[in-house]
């Protein structure tokens, strides 16, 4: 009898279960993670649970009995602190041992950590899981004023929800513009409108030198020698992806654990999956890191199935999405390299897209309340598909009838 076993816990870790016991692989699965919950979706983290529209059961990727199997152990509020390629084994913080045939890394990522005075105050946070929503939450009754360091995507949703629920809120960028890392200037342009127009004070091309402050954060030091006064501050730069188990036990890692299409790493009987990974696509052309949910269930469902003896690849086209007030922005693709923007549809009515193409070719969008554009340009932008730009802008033609 084969023995999986799985380090880490989050939504990919639990779709590697699923996958496992769709295909009926007839070993023992033990999945081991550092958090006290089930596997659970992030992505509505700072969207709907923080909003307390979305209670915590809603969030598990599968309920505590799809575990409850005679094959299956769930060990949580368990951190794995060593593997010995050797033995097989891995070693967790109170010294238990598990034996493993196949071990799959999911160790995922954490929040980049801002190192400044004043950065381990009370009421300053990062929002990574559970828990840190809930203290996130704890702070806003208490306080009304937010202060959010960063303008990526959980820095602007954290923004919406607590605009939306009347904080008043200052968002403090260094870069010119909001997203600048994965959006034109054209959609940046757009979203800053938008926030403004909910009462959003977004301060860019503005460094943070410190925190102020007691024992509790009072305030934002900016770079400008201004402080700016906050009840509560919430972090988002990023996140670093947790490599460290596999550097320690010697496999090839770059910017993630390096594994080939088949999610292998450099040892065969070690798979990793999700956020910490650095892989290649073929459709793309490129090794990369990527932070989305659907690389890393992707990842999970070929991880299993290379498992179960199947010969699987992944090569997909990667999509994102993020959710701010009533805008769904949907992005498939990498839009970084392009050299022409597009947009089709009127940004005043809250419903467009911005193609990105490279050398005439489509490589990316950014649908904005348009879920047909996202679906449709998908199998253009694997198809590296050449478009006249003047048909892309035409909303009277369906992206689908351009292939």
């Amino acid at each position: 009898m084969k023995n999986v076993v799985i380090v880490g816990a989050g939504h990919g870790a639990g779709q590697v279960v699923a996958s496992l016991r769709q295909k009926k692989f007839d070993g023992k699965i033990t999945l081991i993670g550092e958090e006290p919950w089930y596997p659970y979706q992030r992505p509505p983290l700072s969207k709907k649970f923080l909003a307390g529209e979305l209670p915590a059961e809603r969030l598990y990727f599968k309920p505590e009995s799809f575990y409850d199997e005679p094959n299956i152990s769930v060990h949580l509020g368990t951190r794995v602190v060593s593997i010995d390629r050797d033995s097989h084994q891995v070693t967790t913080a109170d010294a238990e041992h598990f034996d493993y045939d196949y071990l799959v890394i999911a160790t995922g990522s954490r929040p980049r950590k801002l190192e400044i005075p004043g950065s381990e105050l009370a009421g300053v946070h990062y929002l990574r899981g559970i828990s840190d929503v809930d203290a996130i939450r704890r702070d806003m009754r208490e306080g009304r004023r937010v202060a959010i360091i960063g303008a990526g995507y959980i820095g602007l949703e954290v923004a919406a929800v607590a605009a939306q629920l009347d904080q008043n809120v200052t968002v403090v960028e260094m870069e010119s513009r909001v997203m600048s890392r994965v959006v034109s200037p054209e959609l940046s342009e757009f979203y800053q409108g938008v926030h403004a127009d909910n009462g959003v004070d977004l301060r860019l091309s503005t460094g943070v030198q410190g925190l102020a402050g007691t024992e509790r954060v009072e305030g934002v030091i900016l770079d400008t020698g201004e402080i700016l006064p906050t009840d509560i501050v919430v972090i988002g730069i990023g996140i670093v992806p947790n490599i460290e188990l596999a550097i320690d036990c010697g496999l090839d890692v770059a910017n993630g654990v390096v594994v080939d299409d088949h999610c292998r790493t450099s040892d065969s009987c070690i798979f990793s999956i999700g956020d910490c990974t650095w892989h290649p696509n073929k459709l793309l052309g490129s090794e990369l890191r990527l932070e989305s949910v659907h690389n890393a269930l992707e990842q999970a469902k070929t991880a299993a199935g290379n498992i179960c003896g199947e010969d699987l690849s992944y090569a997909q086209v990667p999509w994102f999405w993020s959710d701010q007030y009533d805008l769904k922005l949907q992005i498939a693709g990498l839009s970084q390299g392009y050299d022409q923007v597009v947009i089709r549809g009127k940004p005043e009515q809250r419903s467009f897209a911005c193609l990105y193409l490279r050398e005439g070719h489509l490589i990316s969008i950014d649908a904005v309340n348009a879920p047909k554009d996202f679906v449709q340009s998908k199998a253009l932008i694997a198809a590296h598909a050449r478009i006249d730009p003047t048909l892309l802008a035409d909303v009277e033609i369906q992206l689908k009838d351009m292939a």
